[in-house]
């Protein structure tokens, strides 16, 4: 298994950060960098052999909507990669940066991601998309993480933008993206392309990975990425998680058994988690 890291907002708000408004754990890229550096680093000293950087809820959108400048905004989105790659660099083993590249609805800050069917065209979700994407890759980051799409229109705009920059990525479902009838098979088949080394789903709960991964690698052939959250519930209006979670250690070697490689964990998911997760490779 390769080991990814896990939340970068729960991590934040447990070093006692509010991340309430719409920017998320995004606006520390503006506020205190720092703090993103120590999350990024925690998760390596745990054991996590990927960092995902803090840039799903960072757009140019989002930033010039919060009354930050063009420019500014670019800025902080590559600073997103470069303070992971800083990180990076303390270890001397082979580490890796993924960037994120959350939805369109990460960006609507209403809890959208797990429902997608946003209303809006493949055009508007190219504009979107397509100058973040652009920025990212102009950081240098080993791969980039198109996380969290909830629905098809979404996956095959951001398909056609990873074949256009060629370069890797892996691509997660929420596993709510079978909008309109379309079934998981059909969603897994969009991103087969040669840029996309896994094909998988995250922030959904445990439960669901399993089978969902076995879709996946029967549909593609591609080694499976898996990182859920911990089974609780995000309440939209409240801003908060609801419900009891659920330990990743010891439903991962199942996973594993299913086809996926890159194991990790979504929001609520911690170091101690990761470190568990570790934990298995050395048995």
């Amino acid at each position: 298994m390769i080991i990814l890291d896990g939340g970068m907002s729960n991590a934040l708000e447990d070093r006692g950060h509010d991340l309430s408004d719409a920017l998320w754990s995004a606006r520390l890229l503006k506020d205190a960098p720092e703090e993103i550096a120590a999350v990024h680093r925690t998760y390596y000293e745990a054991g996590a052999m990927v960092a995902t950087t803090a840039s799903y809820q960072a757009s140019v959108a989002g930033f010039e909507r919060a009354g930050l400048s063009r420019a500014e905004a670019e800025r902080l989105i590559v600073n997103s990669v470069g303070i992971a790659r800083e990180v990076r660099d303390e270890f001397d083993d082979g580490r890796l940066v993924a960037a994120s590249v959350g939805p369109y609805g990460a960006f609507l800050a209403d809890g959208s991601e797990y429902r997608g069917d946003y209303r809006i065209s493949s055009t508007a979700l190219r504009d979107f998309h397509g100058p973040r994407m652009e920025l990212l890759v102009s950081s240098d980051p080993d791969l980039l993480a198109i996380e969290t799409i909830p629905d098809l229109q979404e996956a095959e705009v951001l398909v056609e933008l990873l074949a256009e920059l060629d370069f890797p990525a892996w691509f997660s479902y929420s596993i709510h993206g079978t909008q309109a009838g379309r079934s998981l098979e059909d969603a897994f088949a969009i991103p087969v392309i040669d840029q996309v080394v896994a094909i998988g789903i995250n922030c959904c709960p445990p439960d669901d990975v399993k089978g969902a991964v076995e879709v996946a690698v029967g549909v593609t052939g591609k080694p499976a990425v898996a990182y859920p959250n911990r089974g609780e519930s995000w309440d939209a209006t409240g801003r908060r998680w609801t419900g009891n979670g659920t330990s990743l250690a010891g439903l991962a070697p199942a996973w594993a058994a299913a086809g996926a490689t890159y194991i990790g964990g979504c929001c609520r998911v911690g170091p101690d988690d990761i470190g568990r997760l570790s934990s298995l490779n050395k048995r």
